[in-house]
């Protein structure tokens, strides 16, 4: 199992790695924190997304969808700097 979720992970670094030049280009950032083991993976927004009053709506419509479109296994994304 532990092999398996460093696949994962190497996946959605590589899907991060490809979203993050657009949420660049409004001058913010995403960092991933972790994958945990009921695969939620944690990212954390810097910049201007970490405190986008529309972050939350870019995390789950961009981010999360990119990633379960590519990984149907991951339940969802969260950020752990948003309250």
């Amino acid at each position: 199992m532990a092999e398996d979720k460093e696949v994962l992970v190497r996946k959605v670094r590589n899907i991060i790695e490809q979203v993050r030049p657009y949420l660049q280009q409004d001058g913010g950032d995403i960092n991933f924190v972790e994958l945990t083991d009921d695969l939620v993976v944690n990212v954390e927004l810097t910049g201007a997304c970490g405190s986008c009053p529309y972050s939350t709506m870019t995390l789950k419509n961009g981010v999360e969808n990119t990633i379960r479109k590519a990984i149907p296994e991951i339940k969802s994304v969260e950020a752990i700097n948003l309250g």
